[in-house]
């Protein structure tokens, strides 16, 4: 789904730190064979498969700029939101809405900004694409790229300022890779600083909004507004109704963020070598670190589980008993036992068998929490964290793999499109590992989508 806003502007072509699987500057790119986004079968199609002639009909008009915006690589966008929403512990919502649409018109920025910078280089490498060809001028591209970067800034300040600080970090860093950082070492650390903001983007976004939001439905000195049984503020339960709990920092998204911008280093540092080829040391360390992340993924959802507190709550009981009244796999407490004769004023079940039961109120309302109403998602947690992370490694692995076997430009580039694509699977991951399955099943449903469009639309 990407040649991520993590692979931004990386996701860009023919620039040394590239993510959209184009060969760098000073040769003339390697062809690949075709593919789709999905698998181990090659990367994205080949960087000259789409060599459509300049026209001035509406039809070519929409389909040069379709080509300068790679439309097919959109999809790799909304996850990284997601993921960040995840993983502070809230359900996407408005803030998560706005993060992904000012993520897509950053992302759009840079891809329309990196054409305009290397329009003299495609003049030579790739006199197709559509301002050599002169289908789009550079002045309608350097445009539509300040735009689209006002239009990103615009959205995110929608989400309130946090949102916006981080927002302008990322197109900063756009911009910085687009115009200078591409062509320096500096580039692949630029493009993973550009991933990781984009998640943190979702996170502050979804946090900022939420809490805005529910401090407005406070009740205020002459007002008083009950409770209803069950249930929690807006901030409480993810897309699959984890436990409530206190309210988390966008900062508790940073673990993930900096897991998209591992990925993306070293698909960058990879995407360096497009063009000649010959290094087999550089997919290797890839391809381990590939290995390494994956484990990480799977061994931290082992460690604890998603929706569980780090530490015990205030309403934890005795030591040894194992119970949290917030867990879906605790709906009734443990057996109190006996603490001598209460004191005046309190209240003790064994002293008061009269007391009422609560009663079933049946099906929670919206915003209420009930662990016997989501008694299976937790099972399937486990299952879709393993399913995405084989997705992930089955995605970059191969690939990286046959690219250090034998380090030509077409293998060495389909290892960078295997790496693009592994960022959908990657963004499941990281998102049910953080107890939102349902936002990772969202992700991964968009795969089917960019390689459908991929074959109309080069995403490179």
């Amino acid at each position: 789904m990407l040649s991520a806003l993590g692979a931004l502007p990386a996701a860009l072509r023919a620039a040394p730190a590239g993510l959209n699987g184009r060969a760098v500057r000073g040769g003339r790119p390697a062809v690949a064979p075709e593919d789709g986004l999905s698998g181990t079968g090659g990367t994205a199609p080949a960087p000259d498969r789409h060599r459509p002639s300049p026209g001035r009909g509406r039809g070519d008009t929409v389909r040069a700029w379709t080509e300068l915006f790679r439309v097919s690589a959109l999809f790799s966008v909304p996850g990284d939101a997601l993921a960040g929403a995840a993983a502070v512990g809230r359900s996407p919502g408005r803030g998560t809405a706005l993060a992904i649409g000012a993520s897509l018109c950053l992302y759009e920025a840079g891809m329309a900004l990196n054409d305009w910078a290397d329009r003299e280089e495609d003049a030579v490498d790739r006199p197709h694409r559509p301002i050599p060809s002169g289908r789009i001028s550079p002045s309608a591209a350097l445009g539509a790229a300040g735009a689209l970067t006002a239009a990103g800034l615009a959205l995110a300040a929608r989400a309130g300022r946090p949102a916006l600080a981080v927002a302008t970090g990322l197109a900063a860093t756009v911009w910085a890779y687009d115009l200078h950082l591409k062509h320096t070492k500096a580039g692949p650390a630029a493009m993973a600083a550009a991933r990781s903001l984009d998640l943190l983007l979702g996170a502050t976004a979804t946090v900022t909004a939420t809490s805005t939001a529910y401090a407005g439905t406070r009740p205020g000195p002459r007002a008083t507004r009950p409770m209803r049984l069950g249930a929690v503020p807006p901030t409480g339960p993810d897309n699959v109704a984890r436990a409530a709990g206190a309210a988390r920092s966008p900062l508790a998204a940073l673990p993930a963020a900096l897991v998209l911008g591992a990925h993306t280093y070293g698909v960058t540092a990879v995407s360096r070598h497009e063009a000649q080829g010959g290094s087999t040391a550089v997919p290797l360390a890839v391809l381990a670190t590939t290995t390494a992340l994956a484990a990480a993924v799977l061994a931290t959802h082992q460690r604890q589980r998603p929706g569980e507190p780090a530490t015990p709550g205030p309403a934890a009981t005795a030591p040894g008993s194992g119970y949290r009244p917030d867990h879906p796999h605790h709906p009734t407490a443990p057996a109190m036992p006996y603490l001598g004769a209460p004191q005046p004023g309190t209240h003790r079940p064994h002293h008061h068998p009269t007391a009422p039961a609560i009663p079933d109120l049946g099906a929670p309302l919206p915003g209420t929490y009930r662990p016997s109403h989501h008694a299976t998602a937790p099972a399937l947690t486990p299952l879709l964290l393993t399913a995405f992370t084989g997705a992930y490694l089955r995605t970059a692995g191969p690939p990286l793999l046959h690219a250090a076997l034998n380090p030509s430009p077409p293998l060495t580039q389909r290892a960078v499109g295997g790496g693009i694509r592994a960022m959908i699977p990657l963004q499941a991951a990281l998102a049910t590992r953080a107890g939102a399955p349902g936002s990772g099943l969202a992700v991964m449903a968009l795969v089917p989508l960019a390689r459908s469009l991929a074959r109309k639309v080069s995403p490179t």
